[in-house]
């Protein structure tokens, strides 16, 4: 059994994972602003109900690993997101901010303050996307969300660098196109090829065992474009 912590449940990738890993026997800590129904009554899920993009409310993770699971933390899957979709013309510094803050500023807080309840053999595990990718194709309106993406890849890289020597791995999957609410903000009426509860099923084994294999590591997981 072990402890995980997983952004963006509410909906998706994240709701599909949080089900998942608690049928399994795994203790899991869903974050998401709204708290699905189906959540509610399940033994193995504690559901915190904050505003990553506030760093005050970060705190609250900080005081249930503490209190609850006697500051050890296994598993942490970063997964929320917030896309804006806007020609580059017409994105604000505040569009770009609100997106940063969700998709790197709090990638980055939640992990710091994660540190000390990881150990040997934690894996960290921030999904990003093939946007972020250097190289692979882009797509108008989306320079604010596909450079976070491209952030928080180097920001893994660099923190598998830096707790390598603890035992702790940090690893991306940069995600291609996936049948969520997401995608069909981007790409209205879009049907991509892999479901939500189907990406969740790899990232469900990828967090479990990748650590045995990569480190510092970014994972195409895409078959096709976008």
């Amino acid at each position: 059994m072990k402890n995980i912590i997983i952004t963006g449940t509410s909906r998706g990738i994240g709701y599909e994972l949080a089900l998942q890993f608690a049928n399994e026997g795994h203790q899991i800590l869903a974050i998401s602003r709204k708290t699905p129904k189906e959540f509610l009554g399940n033994q193995n899920i504690t559901c915190l109900s904050i505003d990553i993009s506030i760093e005050e409310e970060l705190l609250k993770i900080e005081q249930f690993v503490s209190q609850s699971w006697n500051s050890k933390v296994d598993i942490i899957i970063h997964n929320a997101g917030l896309l804006i979709h806007k020609p580059f013309e017409n994105l604000s510094s505040k569009d770009f901010e609100q997106v940063y803050k969700v998709n790197v500023f709090a990638v980055a807080e939640l992990t710091r303050i994660c540190i000390p309840f990881l150990q040997k053999g934690s894996h960290v595990v921030t999904i990003s996307s093939m946007g972020g990718i250097q190289g692979s194709m882009k797509f108008s309106g989306l320079a604010a969300y596909s450079s976070s993406k491209g952030a928080v890849i180097t920001l893994s890289e660099l923190l598998a660098e830096e707790y390598k020597d603890k035992g702790i791995t940090f690893n991306v999957l940069a995600l291609g196109s996936v049948n969520t609410e997401m995608l069909q903000e981007a790409f209205p009426g879009y049907e991509a090829p892999v479901s939500a509860k189907e990406m969740a099923d790899y990232i469900f084994n990828f967090a479990l065992t990748g650590n045995m294999f990569y480190n510092g590591k970014v994972l195409q997981v895409s078959s096709t474009t976008p």
